[in-house]
């Protein structure tokens, strides 16, 4: 089954992602018009999930309450304290866009490890599992959270604070990554598993004969 776009809210859209209970739902706008707000706040406009009800808060056309709802659900075949930092990471973006990568390179580093690798140098890490296959898109995806993570705790020419949609965009990456290098091998290892036995060791009979050559 075709994985479902994940579309975060945006102001005045029609349509997105649920900031709150995560659906993908009619959203309906409401300026807000008590003469107790209007002159102390303005622009202020609620937005009405269609699959849950509940309300968020919008001024000058940035979503405030909630303050983390612009990011799809961490892979769920991600390890539970990758889970856990994710989480922490959605809970800080729109206050601190660079806490966020630097969470989110951390991340990456325990990805590595539940790839196989020992964790102690991500640079190393993303090295080796190139020498093992790894494709150029996921090997760059993953360079992308190592630099940019790097950048937001050290000096250097990336910020993050003039660029949160960057730092957004830094969690689809790590979806995408685990998507590539997790679920979809346990998926088709799923399906394969329940090839008989008897075809099974056929195709292993094939895969270790010395390939014939041309003459």
């Amino acid at each position: 089954m075709a994985k479902v776009p994940y579309t975060p809210a945006s102001y005045h859209d029609n349509a997105f992602n649920c900031p709150f209970c995560g659906a993908y739902a009619d959203q309906n706008w409401h300026a807000i018009t008590s003469p107790r707000i209007v002159g102390i706040i303005e622009d202020i406009e609620l937005c009405r999930c269609g699959h849950c009800y509940r309300f968020s808060i919008w001024n000058e056309g940035a979503m405030v309450l909630p303050d983390s709802g612009e990011v799809e659900s961490p892979n769920e075949d991600l390890s539970e304290e990758i889970k856990q930092d994710y989480s922490e990471a959605v809970s800080i973006l729109q206050k601190s866009p660079r806490g966020a990568a630097a969470l989110l390179r951390l991340a990456v580093q325990k990805l590595c490890i539940q790839l196989g690798e020992n964790g102690k140098d991500i640079n190393t890490d993303i090295g080796n599992l190139v020498k093992s296959g790894l494709s150029p898109t996921i090997q760059q995806a993953l360079d992308v959270l190592r630099v940019i993570g790097n950048e937001s705790v050290h000096p250097g020419q990336i910020d993050l604070r003039d660029d949160p949609a960057t730092a957004q965009a830094l969690f689809r990456l790590l979806n995408k990554i685990a998507e590539t290098m997790i679920t979809e091998p346990k998926q088709i290892q799923e399906i394969y598993d329940k090839i008989p036995d008897a075809k099974k060791k056929a195709i292993e009979v094939r895969d270790q004969k010395t390939p014939s050559k041309d003459i």
